[in-house]
């Protein structure tokens, strides 16, 4: 008998690695070495690599097509030397391809590794068993008198064979495993490689239309460009996908090749099977793509509001607009404004070049020569006017006009140019229709906040006298330093009233609150005090009146403090000013003596608004020439640096180092140091009023 090695290996489901069998089928090689050797047959080590070539890729084709356990046998005689690959194939295609497989190795070739079998093995074939194995086996001939001869060319590959089910399955069965590395676009290549391997094709291709303007795109192409006419055949299927998708799956055969000679019907059915898969995977893309897109989108216009909305400065908020715009859905971008006459004017202008800049503000001020072109202005017109849906527009360049439109009316207008390299698609139109309405109201809210800024600034001003009286022998200075520059107006005020030309009021005070009420009451206090006073009451009787006519209001959170002199010239000519203070509730102010000394002058009384009856004492003082009367509020003495106030013996020492100094030296000494003393913004308005007897 011959001498004969047989090794049988069985490879378990959890360990079915074709790189394993090419181990083991090495070990086994070389014990046949051996073997062969102590027997006196030819060496074996000398088709070993071809041999385990063959053997690893029909171990692969087990794992990728049958996707069950294998068995590999290996039989090695004086003439040759046969492996055998044995599957556990489930039997029904259905089974096949409803069962989860896990996959090892490299991706499947498809046919190639058969291939490989046919050209390097002397003889080669397949085995159906009747309880659903299948083998697959091949033999190498150890000796050239075994040899078989080549094979022609011409044979016919020996995927011809296989049966309809098989061709189906082997065309559409991609392993989950292999599914989950790979893109959609990746996976498309993949089935288009395999249907033009299975019907021998020169080229198949894939043709995209995603209805976004861009036109029809080639994603997958498998085989060499196109023949001419006449000499190809194509078999065109429309790919199954949902609207806006179009697509075309293309097989083409050239007319003289013998692999063109192919049942039509055949053709087309399995370029149908393998649409409905190609389909599946360009809409999973598209839509993919689509979700994407409405992601980047909200974070877009996420993004926008938030910019919009940190400023209620008219100017901020309009040039953040153009920032947001260019260059995501332009080149450039403007924003014209209606004015109060119905005019438009050009509010912001950026282009993503900075060189295009003044060219461009040529054309789109109307308030530069030479203007705007007649075809845009009347665009822009009609948008103000009737508010109609974005334009497009060609001049100065190809654009789109949006109405910028809030709370029912039209507020200016958006201009964005087209962006590099294609025209404005429709998302881009729902997108910028969509900035256009957050811009309108972004800008309308700072409109209305500054209107309403204005008109608070007006009327904390309108509480203040516009003028200190220019008196020989006096001298006035005040000044005023609100906490807020915004629509808050302060409860603080100070007033001088001349009685006749011998005697002055001068008042200060502070009401609880801010806002429209805190201004209302301010301006009852001090008109109220100034016509009690005119008619000649004493400040005891007119701060008493005052304090009735505010508590008829009965609202006890209004009340306010006061502190009011009454400011003479002495009746004989001896020089100075006399002064009666009456305090009610209100801080003492300070006398600064020419000679350097500041001390705290008036006696406490009840607050106004508070009380039925209010207990108040009238105190006299006399300023000599050169003295200072220093009255303030409650925002300079309590001026914070973290728990630290300012205090009025920090009031009195700056208060005395101006002293010999005019009015005005002393309210400026007063109110540097009070700024200088804390970086933090004002918590509290600040208002100072000085009175100086002339030398």
């Amino acid at each position: 008998m011959p001498s004969q090695l047989e090794r049988r290996m069985r490879l378990p489901p959890d360990a079915r690695s074709p790189a394993r069998a090419r181990r083991m089928l090495q070990d086994a090689l070389r014990e046949a070495e051996t073997a062969a050797a102590a027997a006196g047959a030819g060496p074996v080590d000398a088709l070993a690599d071809t041999v385990v070539l063959l053997a690893s890729e029909l171990c692969e084709n087990a794992v990728l097509h049958a996707g069950t356990e294998f068995e590999v046998e290996l039989v090695v005689t004086p003439a040759e030397i046969t492996v055998s690959v044995t599957d556990r194939g489930q039997g029904a295609l259905e089974l096949h391809l409803a069962k989860p497989r896990r996959q090892y190795g490299r991706a499947a070739t498809h046919g190639r590794g058969l291939e490989l079998v046919q050209r390097l093995a002397t003889t080669w074939g397949t085995r159906h068993e009747s309880d659903g194995r299948h083998v697959i086996w091949f033999s190498i001939a150890r000796t050239p008198e075994a040899a078989a001869p080549e094979r022609p060319v011409s044979v016919p590959d020996p995927e011809r064979v296989w049966s309809d089910a098989e061709q189906a399955r082997w065309l559409l069965h991609v392993p989950p495993s292999l599914i989950e590395r790979l893109e959609p676009m990746e996976l498309v290549a993949e089935l288009v490689r395999r249907l033009r391997e299975l019907l021998r094709a020169e080229s198949v291709s894939v043709e995209v239309d995603e209805g976004d303007g861009a036109g029809v795109r080639e994603v997958a192409r498998d085989g060499i460009g196109r023949s001419p006419l006449d000499r190809r055949t194509a078999v065109e299927v429309p790919l199954p996908v949902t609207p806006p998708l179009r697509g075309t799956l293309r097989v083409t055969h050239r007319r003289d090749r013998p692999e063109a000679e192919l049942a039509p019907d055949r053709v087309r059915d399995l370029t149908e099977l393998i649409a409905y898969r190609v389909a599946m995977a360009v809409e999973s893309r598209w839509l993919r793509a689509v979700d994407q897109r409405r992601r980047a989108w909200m974070t877009y216009l996420a993004e926008t509001s938030e910019l919009l909305g940190q400023s209620l400065d008219v100017d901020l908020t309009v040039a953040v607009v153009p920032q947001v715009v260019v260059p995501r859905l332009g080149r450039w971008c403007a924003v014209h404004l209606l004015e109060p006459d119905g005019r438009l004017k050009l509010a912001a202008l950026t282009h993503a070049d900075e060189n295009e800049i003044t060219e461009l503000r040529a054309v789109l001020d109307p308030e530069v020569r030479p203007g705007m072109p007649a075809e845009l202005r009347s665009v822009l017109n009609e948008l103000v006017r009737d508010a109609v849906a974005p334009v497009r527009v060609t001049a100065p360049a190809d654009a789109l006009a949006l109405p910028l439109r809030t709370r029912g009316r039209t507020i200016g207008v958006l201009l964005i140019g087209r962006p590099a390299g294609r025209p404005h698609n429709p998302e881009d139109v729902v997108l910028a229709g969509d900035i256009a309405r957050r811009a309108a109201l972004a800008i309308h809210n700072a409109q209305s906040t500054a209107a309403h800024v204005a008109v608070s600034q007006e009327l904390q001003q309108a509480l203040l006298p516009r003028a200190l009286p220019v008196v020989p022998g006096l001298d006035f200075a005040a000044a005023y330093l609100p906490a807020s520059t915004g629509s808050d107006v302060g409860g603080d005020f100070y007033d001088v009233l001349t009685v006749d030309p011998a005697h002055w009021l001068v008042s200060i005070g502070d009401v609880c609150g801010k806002g429209a009420r805190a201004a209302a009451r301010t301006g009852l206090v001090r008109d109220v005090l100034r016509v009690l006073v005119r008619d000649h009451r004493s400040l005891q009787q007119a701060i008493e009146v005052l304090n009735a006519v505010m508590m008829e209001a009965a609202d006890p959170l209004q009340f306010c403090t006061l502190a009011a002199a009454m400011v003479s010239r002495p009746p004989l000519s001896g020089g100075g000013l006399d002064v009666e203070l009456v305090l009610a509730g209100h801080l003492q102010p300070v006398v600064v003596r020419h000679t350097g000394k500041a001390e705290l002058i008036g006696v406490f009384g009840t607050a106004v608004g508070l009380v039925p009856t209010v207990q108040l004492e009238c105190t006299r003082h006399h300023l000599e020439p050169g003295d200072v009367l220093l009255v303030y509020t409650d925002g300079v003495t309590e001026r914070r640096r973290g728990t630290e106030q300012f205090g009025t013996e920090r009031l009195l020492d700056v208060a005395a180092g101006a002293a010999g100094g005019t009015a005005a030296a002393v309210v400026e000494a007063t109110r540097e140091a009070v700024e200088r003393f804390s970086p933090e913004p004002m918590d509290d308005d600040v208002a100072l009023l000085a009175v100086r007897a002339a030398p």
